[in-house]
């Protein structure tokens, strides 16, 4: 039995697919390209959101303070999560062709880094303004509704933020998170091919 065995004899006969920076650069590419896009969504339908609500406070006038106050939570929150979603737009738009792996991975560390502050101190703090303020607004209305209506109406909306807090978001965080990590991985492969 041989005790001397060559490490890099074995490595360089090993058979399993080495990442094409080619290929990496393409998945890149596009993810810079979807989160840009999903930015941009995000953005137009948040804005067409608020101006909404604040057609709806025009058109109806509400009576009830607590109904001008969830308004107000409502367009507050989604401007807060808009400002702070806002920030990823630096770190996704300097994903460019012209950095190093070493750039590359920083600047997926640092996107990261955001999502996860998005993900969870934004994301919560959005949720939690907009529970509170669609509670408020729709005390107006519902206390004018039979019990019955107004409390299925309550429990409806209710249900519907929690499918959204419980089960929506975090398959969404996952995906994403995923993608990053996906790319991530990656890009550290090579760097680590590179060093040997």
């Amino acid at each position: 039995m041989a005790t001397n065995i060559d490490f890099k004899d074995l490595w360089k006969q090993q058979t399993s697919e080495k990442p094409s920076i080619e290929e990496l650069l393409g998945r890149l590419k596009k993810f810079k390209n979807e989160n840009l896009r999903k930015l941009l969504i995000t953005n137009i339908l948040l804005i067409i959101t608020c101006l909404f609500i604040g057609f709806i406070w025009y058109y109806y006038e509400p009576r009830l303070i607590t109904t001008k106050i969830g308004i107000v939570l409502v367009i507050l929150a989604m401007v807060i999560f808009l400002s702070a979603y806002n920030k990823l737009l630096s770190p996704i738009y300097k994903l460019d062709n012209t950095q190093t792996n070493t750039e590359y991975l920083h600047s997926l560390y640092s996107l990261k880094n955001k999502h996860k502050f998005i993900q969870t101190t934004m994301l919560n703090l959005y949720f939690i303004m907009l529970f509170a303020g669609i509670s408020l607004y729709m005390y107006e209305y519902a206390s004018k509704m039979k019990m019955i209506y107004g409390i299925s109406a309550y429990l409806f909306t209710f249900l519907w933020i929690a499918f959204n807090w419980f089960y929506l978001r975090p398959r969404i965080i996952k995906k994403q998170q995923a993608k990053l990590n996906g790319l991530i991985n990656k890009f550290e492969e090579i760097n680590d091919q590179l060093k040997d």
